[in-house]
């Protein structure tokens, strides 16, 4: 009853596998608190009180976690609950103590989520885990069993996905390359051939423009000559 009504203790698993607990159990002064204890492993208020004739009274304090523990597992099936379903299932009469209790589970840890105030609902992010029935672990292997599965089976594509895209990035880095090496080489030749141009003058043209400018000795000596006949007879 001291663990029932510890504040902040929430998981009752080693107290309820403790062999002299157990050893115990099976005395007839011991065994509703025993079963009490079942009920705050993995049970819920409506339990209780369905089964309240033939287990202790609980303090105030009891039943305040027990409610919060009652909120935990709803969570679990459903992420909006509405107020008239809790009022309901936790035998609580006003909204004002519903909401005080809601908050009290936020500060404590066992939820996250909000007040719908307007809805009148509270959805839960989160909600703490609660003590395995021994059916229950068998259910959750074969679930970690499955999600790893599923999981392997995702990082198997991810994994395939990634080295295609890196497929893809080394080509195109070697298309991007070759491009480059194209365009490196498109411009040399252009300056090449624009060099090229600069320096290629013709020979006609070159003495063309020379006999302009300037006259042979030999066409020179020959002009004297005609002129020296002409003066005479």
């Amino acid at each position: 009853m001291d663990a029932l009504n510890a504040p902040g203790v929430y998981v009752f698993t080693e107290l309820y596998e403790c062999p002299n607990v157990i050893e115990a159990s099976s005395l007839a002064e011991v065994a509703p608190y025993y079963k009490l204890l079942e009920i705050f492993l993995y049970g819920t208020f409506k339990d209780y009180q369905e089964n309240s004739p033939q287990l202790p009274a609980l303090s105030e304090n009891q039943v305040r976690k027990l409610k919060l523990l009652s909120i935990a597992t709803l969570s679990k099936t459903q992420q909006t609950l509405s107020y008239d379903l809790l009022q309901a299932y936790l035998d609580i009469p006003t909204v004002r103590e519903l909401e005080d209790l809601i908050i009290d589970a936020f500060y404590q840890g066992i939820l996250t989520g909000k007040l719908d105030q307007r809805q009148r609902q509270l959805q839960v992010m989160y909600s703490m885990g609660r003590d395995l029935r021994p059916q229950q672990l068998s259910e959750i292997i074969n679930a970690l069993a499955s999600w790893a599965s599923s999981t392997t089976r995702l990082l198997g594509a991810l994994d395939a996905k990634i080295a295609n895209l890196q497929e893809s990035v080394q080509a195109n880095e070697q298309s991007n390359e070759e491009y480059t090496n194209q365009i490196e080489q498109l411009r040399r030749d252009i300056r090449a051939n624009s060099n090229l141009k600069k320096m290629d003058i013709s020979p006609v043209d070159d003495l063309k423009g020379y006999s302009r400018e300037y006259a042979s000795p030999d066409y020179n000596n020959e002009r004297v000559k005609k002129r020296f006949m002409v003066g005479r007879p």
